[in-house]
């Protein structure tokens, strides 16, 4: 009974735990390795799809909102562009017409010295006006700038003055207040911010500013009030912009005629020709 007794072991002294059957722990990822990004080519791939997405999707944002001003116009804004567009081809096709009758008359007319005469007095008419040298009158209109605040600029007369050309205008000169000016405008006008005023070629003009322009009043008029244009540019910096139809305006500025420094005719060129 005692050898029985003697020869079982209680059970908290079991058989000691050998190093071979305690399972190895798991190796340490170092957190650096955990942290470090590993592109693969599906990632790379991923990226390329979802930049050229991007790219897409501004595009079709910026020519959304290119078209906006177009879409969120009213109807009669709408119908006042497509009549100015309309006016530009019309007077297009008369200039057209034009240059072929002077083309007929000099080539196939009996008299050609005397057509060629009068077609060279008219072409130095037009030049005249068109380089500022004569003056010029007809129907047209007054544009008047009221800038209260100070904030129109030169920027805001150099757009007035493109809306303008754009329209047809044929004769152009600008005025300020105190009686500053005339200025005749022409292809080389510039206009510069200066002592809180505008100087438009050497001279000072402060504001209000006034255009007198030579051209079609209604084509004009409906130029200058296109949405978006300078009308709202200068009312959105506190001014005010008035046009004045008028039956007749006399752009009476004038321009020396200064002769090219560089340029000569080119040699056997004659006017008119290709």
């Amino acid at each position: 009974m005692d050898d029985e007794t003697a020869s079982v072991l209680p059970q908290d002294e079991a058989a000691p735990v050998t190093p071979a059957s305690v399972a190895a722990p798991a190796p340490v990822v170092p957190l650096r390795s955990l942290l470090r990004p590993r592109l693969r080519r599906v990632d790379l791939a991923v990226a390329a799809l979802l930049g050229l997405l991007g790219f897409g999707v501004a595009v079709q944002v910026r020519s959304t909102q290119g078209d906006g001003l177009l879409a969120s116009a009213r109807q009669e804004d709408l119908v006042r562009i497509l009549d100015d567009l309309s006016n530009r081809s019309d007077r297009l096709r008369t200039e057209v017409g034009e240059l072929q009758a002077a083309r007929e008359r000099l080539t196939t007319g009996t008299d050609r010295d005397q057509a060629a005469l009068e077609e060279a007095r008219r072409r130095s008419q037009v030049l005249g006006v068109l380089a500022g040298t004569v003056p010029a009158e007809g129907q047209g209109i007054v544009l008047t700038l009221d800038d209260p605040t100070g904030e129109v600029g030169a920027d805001d007369l150099l757009d007035a003055l493109e809306e303008l050309r754009d329209a047809g205008a044929e004769a152009v000169q600008v005025a300020g207040a105190q009686g500053t000016g005339p200025v005749r405008v022409v292809a080389s006008t510039a206009f510069l911010e200066r002592d809180g005023g505008v100087e438009v070629d050497g001279t000072l003009l402060r504001q209000p500013y006034a255009f007198t322009v030579v051209g079609d009043p209604a084509t004009l008029a409906a130029a200058l009030a296109i949405p978006g244009g300078v009308t709202d540019s200068v009312e959105q910096q506190g001014g005010s912009v008035t046009v004045s139809r008028r039956p007749r305006v006399t752009v009476g500025a004038l321009r020396p005629l200064v002769p090219p420094r560089y340029a000569r005719p080119a040699p056997g060129a004659s006017p008119g020709t290709d």
